[in-house]
């Protein structure tokens, strides 16, 4: 643990080296990996190092959200409006050619018509990774209280993924970040998010939602989330599981899946991260090491490493070499 505490700078600069160690294996099995690459212990940060649509969209998510909060205190349209422009801009943006999800490219579109409620925008039946892969600036925030950090983490995913486990694992995904930059033991965080998703199992916050779940088809508000945090409790089972009996040299997919969709993304980043707490550089090898949406599940392990160790835990040339390293490290040095 790092005793200089620079957890915003640890993460941001963790999801984007993620990121660009997972952007080749992405849609890679493990067999055509190990070609290149025997051992995934020396699966080297490419050169160019270079990001995927996961940091794009965690960059337009973080200037937003630093807009929202120059302006004052975060408030649902407060956090929309600046956000929504950012994401219309990656959307629009010609940098945006690094395999990105039908989902954010779908919702983003619609996004784009300014008369267009925010709620209608929302793909309410995905809960693919994008939703979660880009909301770990909100677990840097420490002026933030609980139900802010959770309505902002909601309401970000809820811009394109508007379905419940979209909202939830986005909810956990920010909490986790949140515990981590605060210095809590990594062997403690299952527990502390398992009681968080128990506690929050049917709360919805139309404060930050509107009237998103009338798009959906639960009878109520209070079914519609627990639909969501059921599946995250499901595979916080399994990563339960994995973690009781730990396989560092498997493919961390076969535990808790491939990450395609945002449960498993966290589940996924969580476990390879909860493997190495103490070796962030072998965490994000192994994390990118794998057979599903390898770059998204770095990603989320580069924030949780990166939070929980600071900014020096990262290699000196991997952060000289990173794609937008100027821009992490000025988002950083702002939370921190």
């Amino acid at each position: 643990m790092s005793t200089t505490r620079t957890p915003a700078t640890g993460a941001l600069l963790g999801l984007a080296i993620g990121d660009a160690l997972g952007h080749p294996t992405e849609f890679d099995e493990i067999e055509h990996i190990a070609a290149y690459c025997p051992d995934w212990r020396e699966l080297a940060l490419p050169t160019p190092a270079l990001v995927t649509d996961d940091t794009q969209m965690t960059l337009a998510l973080a200037r937003g959200l630093r807009i929202a909060l120059e302006r004052g205190p975060l408030t649902p349209l407060g956090l929309e409006r600046p956000v929504r422009e950012e994401f219309v801009d990656w959307w629009r943006s010609p940098e945006n050619n690094r395999a990105p999800g039908r989902t954010c490219l779908v919702g983003c579109q619609l996004l784009s018509k300014p008369e267009r409620p925010w709620q209608q925008a929302s793909q309410v039946d995905s809960k693919g990774c994008g939703a979660n892969m880009r909301v770990a600036p909100l677990g840097l925030v420490r002026e933030l209280t609980e139900r802010q950090l959770s309505g902002a983490a909601q309401l970000q995913s809820a811009l394109t993924h508007g379905h419940p486990t979209a909202l939830a694992a986005s909810d956990l995904t920010a909490y986790a970040v949140r515990l981590l930059a605060q210095g809590a033991e990594p062997a403690g965080l299952p527990g502390a998010l398992r009681a968080y998703a128990l506690a929050n199992r049917t709360r919805y916050d139309a404060f930050w939602l509107g009237d998103l779940v009338a798009r959906a088809h639960d009878h109520s508000a209070e079914e519609f989330m627990a639909r969501g945090w059921d599946d995250c409790l499901g595979v916080l089972d399994r990563l339960d599981a994995a973690l009781a009996a730990p396989d560092r040299e498997s493919d961390p997919c076969l535990a808790t899946g491939e990450g395609w969709i945002a449960e498993e993304a966290l589940a996924t980043g969580l476990l390879c991260f909860l493997l190495f707490p103490d070796d962030p550089v072998a965490a994000v090898r192994r994390a990118a090491y794998s057979s599903g949406d390898s770059d998204s599940i770095a990603c989320l392990t580069g924030a949780f490493a990166g939070a929980h160790g600071g900014a020096e835990v990262w290699p000196a040339d991997w952060v000289r070499r990173i794609e937008h390293r100027d821009e992490l490290l000025a988002l950083g040095a702002i939370w921190d």
